[in-house]
């Protein structure tokens, strides 16, 4: 171990003695402090936006004068989908997917005003976050670090000299990689460090237990990540025969790891598993509403034989004598119906982007990019799993919405029509406040991670892999 950890530290000498090396390094941490810096504009301008614009759509709802429940729930509420606090160290797809719902009766909306809806086409070019640098800029600068680990040795002939010391390929392997690992954490941890001061000072010391836990779980994945890049850094330098050609195939694989796998596998992905277009999505829900018939037709086939029925249950021969509000009945029973085929119809195209998804996470055990990126994503909120809770629990709220709307209309309002002279039927404009407020809940950090066990077990395959190559270096691994 001793000798593990002496190779360890000379590696990490020489690295920092070498000048280019410290520009670079250098330059990697101001872009880390940049992108941190930024993540937090962001976050606060986009949070301060939400949460203003949320308080005046609940005044605008409690300011309302007395009304029919039925035009209230035609009214409608808006609601924004929140920001985790988490979510400036990684954008995930929070700039991609709408941050607004507009909530009615009967009528299921979808999520909009996206950040690059408003962009212009910039944010094509991609968003600078911590994440970024961390996934793409680190592996690179690891590469450049481990590159001539072993290859160096090997041209310069003391690779031999080592070994004739008694020193083995497992301990030469081993403490390189935790040299170029303790290089990276020496310019990893101290950003860490800062961006949970500048964390905890920001949100004035409010540091949710679910927040901490998710940024530990985060580091934990960086730091599989970084030791991942360096075993492979090391490995394919003990493998090439000269460092130009170690270097040549680490960035072909960064190239191919980092820019072309992910989106080849995205659009597999695509292919395997295709979505409907809106359009489509729309005609078919609309399709399967009108089969099932319109609550606002006093006519359709389904509502007439319902009537039938009440008036049969209440002993009755006119809708007027029901000891409820016959219309708020049939409202209820046509939003039952319309939120099921929704569901039913929201939950089968969520069910095909998860399985696109599921796709490129499996790709992870070829690149563990794509896991430690998906993970990330996860662990800030900013993946697609939270977009459709998201929106899963604004429809849940918009069915309670306009199921309570029609409780009132059932308990308020007459079945007599009112005549040309008689008041409005309307009902107390207290009974808004009745109505809480929408506010999301983010999964709690136990189901994220139940979610992440295959980009987790990805992770802990290639360090598994990293760990048995160099058990057996002496078998595979040559001094010439």
């Amino acid at each position: 171990m001793n000798t593990v950890i002496l190779i360890a530290g000379r590696t990490w000498k020489t690295i920092f003695s070498n000048r280019a090396t410290m520009a670079l390094t250098l330059f990697l941490g101001l872009a880390l402090c940049l992108a941190t810096y930024t993540g937090w504009e962001h976050y606060q301008s986009q949070q301060r936006q939400r949460l203003k614009y949320k308080a005046i759509v609940r005044a605008q709802w409690l300011a309302k004068p007395d009304k029919h429940p039925h035009r209230m729930a035609h009214y409608g509420y808006l609601v924004f989908r929140d920001q985790h606090e988490l979510s400036f160290f990684d954008f995930g797809i929070e700039s991609f997917a709408g941050v607004s719902i507009f909530l009615e009766a009967h009528k299921q909306n979808t999520a909009n005003f996206s950040e690059a809806g408003f962009s212009g086409g910039m944010l094509r070019f991609g968003e600078m976050s911590v994440a970024m640098v961390l996934q793409l800029l680190v592996p690179l600068l690891i590469f450049f670090l481990g590159y001539n680990a072993i290859s160096a040795e090997r041209e310069s002939g003391t690779l031999k000299i080592l070994l004739c010391q008694g020193i083995s390929w497992e301990q030469l392997l081993a403490g390189k990689t935790l040299g170029i690992i303790g290089v990276v954490f020496t310019l990893f941890l101290p950003v860490m460090l800062l961006t949970m001061l500048g964390w905890a000072v920001l949100s004035n010391g409010h540091l949710s237990a679910d927040a901490i836990q998710r940024f530990g779980l985060l580091l934990a994945g960086y730091t599989m990540y970084f030791s991942i890049c360096a075993g492979v850094a090391v490995w394919v330098s003990a493998c090439c025969s000269t460092s130009k050609v170690a270097l040549t195939i680490l960035l072909a694989g960064w190239v191919c790891g980092m820019m072309i796998l992910p989106r080849l596998t995205q659009a597999i992905g695509v292919q395997l598993h295709p979505a409907p277009a809106r359009i489509e999505f729309a005609a078919n829900v609309e399709k399967e509403l009108h089969r099932q018939g319109d609550s606002h037709n006093p006519d359709d086939p389904h509502y007439a034989k319902l009537k039938d029925s009440l008036l049969q249950q209440y002993k009755v021969t006119d809708v007027k004598q029901l000891p409820f509000n016959y219309g708020g009945y049939v409202m209820a029973e046509g939003e039952r119906i319309s939120a099921a085929i929704y569901n039913r119809h929201q939950q089968k195209l969520t069910d095909s982007y998860q399985k696109q998804n599921s796709f490129t996470i499996a790709a992870g055990y070829l690149n563990p990019y794509l896991a430690i990126r998906y993970l990330s994503m996860a662990l800030t909120a900013a993946d697609f799993d939270t977009y459709a809770d998201f929106q899963d629990q604004a429809e849940a709220y918009r069915y309670q919405l306009a199921q309570q709307m029609n409780k009132l209309q059932m308990k308020y309002i007459s079945n007599a029509t009112p005549g040309d002279t008689d008041k409005p039927a309307t009902i107390s404009h207290t009974h808004w406040a009745s109505m809480p407020d929408f506010q999301y809940h983010f999964k709690p950090v136990a189901a994220v991670v139940r979610t992440q066990a295959a980009t987790i077990g990805a992770l802990l395959c290639w360090l598994a892999l990293i760990i048995g190559c160099f058990l057996g270096a002496s078998k595979w691994a040559k001094s010439l």
